[in-house]
């Protein structure tokens, strides 16, 4: 039996890119001590996601800011969600995959993933056992892994861009402090067109922001 679990890191913060990874199922994987990434310091998921990769396939998805705004256009983030989980169950093939719904109605996003691959599976290709729930990083040991490694790209990806721009950006969601308080500084007296790509342009943090820094400089300006 060839099984996977999937998950996501990155879905809702206003900066970087989202990561969305598979991890093949293997023997001594419950040993290990795995769990839900967001219950692990960062060392410890560092720690796990290196023993994860050298002992097993891994697959992970990156998404980009400028490619989530550009998918907006199109889609909802929900079905970019379903797009990439589709992604990683083609890369493996399983006869059994688990996935952290990243929807907040389960069926929905079950049936969704379920319809979108098989369209894209060719024929001959097999069909696959599909297990939808939400928390399931907490109930399945290799969704736990995959929650791990997503978490650990994602976290990777912010580090680096803080490196080349040299600046703290925190974890770059919208309710840290820190991420807002960056947010602010970059985008005073800014275009939405001026912002920088790894900035999410769609998010409605972004115009708030936007719209708080014009009205303050235009009362400045009376």
């Amino acid at each position: 039996m060839r099984e996977i679990g999937i998950d996501e890191a990155g879905k809702g913060p206003v900066i970087g890119s989202m990561f969305v990874a598979g991890v093949l199922n293997f023997d001594g994987l419950e040993e290990m001590g795995v769990r839900d990434s967001k219950r692990l310091s960062p060392s410890r998921r560092e720690y796990l996601a290196n023993l994860i990769e050298e002992a097993t396939e891994v697959h992970v998805v990156e998404m980009t800011a400028s490619e989530i705004d550009e998918g907006r256009k199109r889609h909802t983030l929900n079905e970019i969600m379903v797009e990439l989980f589709s992604a990683v169950i083609m890369h493996f093939q399983p006869d059994r995959a688990f996935v952290d719904a990243a929807d907040v109605k389960t069926e929905r996003f079950a049936a969704n993933l379920r319809s979108n691959y098989e369209m894209e599976r060719e024929e001959g290709e097999k069909e696959i056992e599909l297990i939808s729930e939400s928390k399931a990083d907490e109930r399945y040991p290799v969704v736990s892994a995959a929650s791990i490694v997503a978490k650990v790209h994602r976290d990777r990806s912010v580090r680096q861009l803080e490196a080349e721009i040299g600046v703290e950006i925190g974890s770059g969601y919208p309710a840290d402090p820190k991420t807002i308080q960056f947010l602010k500084a970059l985008l005073k007296e800014k275009e939405q067109e001026n912002i920088p790509a790894y900035v999410r342009r769609s998010w409605k943090t972004v115009e708030r922001n936007l719209s708080s820094i014009n009205s303050s400089f235009v009362k400045q300006s009376l």
